[in-house]
């Protein structure tokens, strides 16, 4: 009897033993195996976008080519992607392990999906525009894009940051980080595909000789070019368009030029300071506006 006693004691810590050796051990080798394996292609994949950043040779981050945008957004997809398939194939073998099989938990997925389908309609949208977004090159990591939001009254304006298939993430001139997901997102315009273009509205008095004014700006716009400060940011010199409007008092002559992606602000300020500075010379007066955004506008 006391034998017996004994062996009845003993027999749920044997059966926990046989438990964990069984089914507990690999579970948690599972688990620790998806968690290192993802971990890993984390790791391959900020090592794949770092090259893909060291290889770009201009050195600024908002200043890339096309296709070294586009590689670095598919990387970071890519690496998301391979991250939830390791945790849904680890998760299904968990429930394997655990003795639930697969096929048994059809129907009540197929009900809970059935039942989660108008929540989830979002979510299937975001990633099937995200899935656009990447595919079409719409805009990559790096490029100046403003995005029009639904039920946004104002649109926000930044550098991209991160796109995935869910949400896309930019940075403002404030230092802001904002998320965006990718459905809610109404129309997007790329300031930095290709090339981008400096636009300077050049307000001057309607007496003033627009032939002469011209000259000057004409005068500016090769200085400019010739400038060594400047002239790794221009594509080609700047040229004045003409009069761009007409008012009571005041004629407004605008000059373009066309930049490196991402640059034409920078460019934009440098001109204005070399505008303001070349009609003054010449005694022509401009608007106060002119002058307040010439103001730092020096490259440095």
């Amino acid at each position: 009897m006391q034998t017996t006693y004994l062996a009845l004691t003993f027999t749920p810590y044997d059966r926990l033993q046989e438990w964990l050796k069984v089914t507990g051990l690999p579970i948690a080798l599972s688990i620790l195996g998806a968690l290192i394996l993802a971990r890993f292609v984390n790791w391959a994949g900020g090592r794949i976008t770092q090259r893909i950043d060291d290889t770009y040779q201009q050195g600024d981050a908002l200043v890339r080519s096309e296709a070294t945008k586009h590689r670095h957004s598919v990387a970071q997809v890519i690496t998301w992607v391979v991250i939830t398939i390791i945790y849904v194939i680890t998760a299904m073998k968990v429930l394997n392990l655990l003795g639930l099989p697969i096929g048994s938990l059809v129907a009540p997925a197929t009900v809970l999906g059935a039942a989660l389908g108008f929540g989830a309609q979002r979510v299937v949208q975001d990633i099937l525009a995200g899935f656009f977004i990447i595919t079409e090159r719409q805009y990559g990591f790096g490029d100046t894009v403003q995005i029009a939001i639904t039920g946004s009254s104002t649109d926000a304006e930044g550098v991209i940051e991160d796109v995935t298939l869910r949400v896309t993430r930019m940075r403002n001139a404030d230092g802001e980080v904002i998320t965006v997901p990718n459905g809610q997102i109404v129309k997007a315009v790329n300031l930095s595909k290709d090339w981008a273009r400096a636009v300077v509205d050049v307000p001057i008095p309607a007496t003033a000789d627009i032939n002469h004014v011209n000259d000057i700006l004409h005068r500016v716009g090769v200085d400019a070019y010739e400038d060594k400060a400047l002239r790794p940011l221009l594509l080609d010199t700047p040229s004045v368009m003409g009069v761009e409007s007409l008012a009571v008092d005041q004629v407004s002559i605008r000059m373009v030029a066309r930049t490196l992606p991402g640059k034409q602000f920078q460019v934009g300020r440098a001109l204005r300071v070399r505008v303001v500075t070349a009609l003054r010379r010449a005694g022509i007066t401009v608007s106060a506006e002119l002058e307040t955004d010439a103001v730092g506008g020096e490259i440095e």
